[in-house]
């Protein structure tokens, strides 16, 4: 249940989300963090972030001064940033140093949380969650996710938490009679359509590449099952396989056919964003971070005429039209040391956990922490509060386990899949060549 009644936002409800990106850089005259950092019994709580990150430490302050008022008195929070770049580094020499403090944000490499988690540095927050009462207060889509990303262990906390799927103009939808597609075959067919009536069917960043890779990733998902990716992250199976170079062909066939417009290759996020929310394309494939630009007042056709739904499902797949794509954007972890040596860390963490849901969506952020107090959102916001409360499972993107070389190439060249200047073959071949290089 989502008390309080709030008036529709004039500015963005979620932040865009942060992607995950290339490994630790090499750190220069960083050293640990405040007085909490690295001691067994901390006079503050302190946690470390990354400082581009701005969503997480206005809802903290609010716990502070509200819900987590007696923790935050036994235990001040006290916040310090590094930048972004630097986070990996930073927390890789505070492990060294047995420096690590009692709260901390995840690099922007999942392996290195991986790493931590396997060599004991974090908490287990299955087991910990759970002796504290309130394992139930995160969604188990959010978890899934972590485990997905960070070897298999609940070792990282989902104050960032996004859904992707495809949002529509219900407007359009109505006018032309296309009911919300369920397999790929009945999406084809509005696209088509929609391309017939002078309509873009679909919204898409060729620029910036990973929106078009992300329909890849979502055909594999929905032909080939859940763990498509991650058998090719084992060595199991090579995105030169012919079932992975038919989604490949199935995303430029979409190109190929015009779906994307004419100018796909140099659209900009912003500028595809726009053709969506001017009315000039059907549909986008997009997270739920788009919700800022949705509820805002530079949306054309409103956010009431905003829909949402699932990646369709794939004649003959295996896998599950209920798995979300999603992402956790840069989540936290807590200090296993420092917790299990100070009953003030674990206090934090029951209050955190019991109240950050219900204080991140009364602040327009939708996280992984269930929100129980009902609190009025737009009917979009709301449509996905919903998805994420009842999502069970969740895959990842397509370039979520590839390496930084990897990641780069796919991004860069998905353009031109779509634009023909590359065959599905050629696609898959350079990027599996980055994979197998390490």
């Amino acid at each position: 249940m989502f008390t309080a009644k709030r008036r529709r936002p004039n500015k963005p409800l979620l932040s865009a989300v942060v992607l995950l990106g290339a490994g630790a850089l090499v750190l220069t005259g960083c050293s640990g963090g405040g007085s909490g950092g690295g001691t067994d019994n901390p006079t503050t709580f302190e946690f470390l972030k990354n400082a581009e990150n701005t969503t997480t430490q206005p809802v903290l302050d609010a716990l502070a001064s509200g819900s987590c008022t007696a923790e935050n008195d036994a235990a001040p929070l006290e916040v310090n940033s590094v930048p972004q770049a630097d986070l990996d580094a930073q927390v890789q020499l505070l492990a060294t140093q047995d420096g690590l403090p009692p709260m901390f944000s995840a690099g922007g490499n999942p392996a290195e949380g991986a790493k931590l988690a396997k060599a004991g540095y974090l908490v287990d927050f299955d087991k910990a969650l759970t002796e504290l009462g309130v394992r139930d207060k995160v969604a188990e889509g959010a978890v899934s996710t972590i485990k997905k990303l960070y070897g298999g262990s609940f070792s990282f906390l989902p104050y960032q938490y996004n859904i992707e799927g495809i949002f529509y103009n219900k407007e359009l939808f109505e006018k032309n009679g296309w009911a919300v597609p369920e397999t790929w075959d009945d999406l084809l067919k509005i696209a088509g359509e929609a391309k017939s009536a002078g309509l873009t069917p679909f919204a898409a960043s060729g620029e910036q590449g990973w929106p078009l890779t992300r329909l890849i990733s979502g055909y594999l998902f929905r032909s080939l099952g859940a763990d498509a990716l991650q058998d090719v992250a084992d060595g199991k199976a090579k995105l030169t396989d012919p079932e992975y170079v038919a989604a490949a062909q199935a995303v430029a066939d979409l190109g190929a056919a015009g779906y994307f417009g004419s100018n796909v290759a140099s659209l900009d996020y912003d500028a595809a964003t726009n053709e969506f929310l001017t009315g000039k394309a059907a549909m986008i494939y997009m997270g739920s971070w788009l919700l800022g630009n949705i509820n805002s007042d530079s949306n054309q056709i409103g956010a009431d005429n905003v829909g949402f739904f699932k990646f369709p499902g794939v004649a003959g797949g295996s896998g599950s039209i209920d798995e979300y794509p999603s992402n956790v954007g840069l989540p936290a972890t807590f200090n296993a040391k420092t917790y299990a040596a100070d009953n003030s860390v674990g206090a934090w963490l029951k209050c955190i956990t019991s109240n950050y849901g219900n204080e991140a969506l009364a602040q327009g952020q939708i996280t992984g922490f269930i929100a129980d107090k009902k609190v009025e959102l737009p009917a979009i916001s709301q449509t996905i509060a919903d998805e994420i409360a009842g999502a069970k499972d969740s895959v990842l993107w397509f370039e979520a386990l590839f390496n930084a070389k990897a990641s780069n190439i796919s991004s860069t060249n998905a353009a031109l899949l779509v634009t023909g200047q590359l065959s599905a073959e050629q696609f898959m071949k350079l990027v599996q060549d980055a994979l197998d290089e390490g």
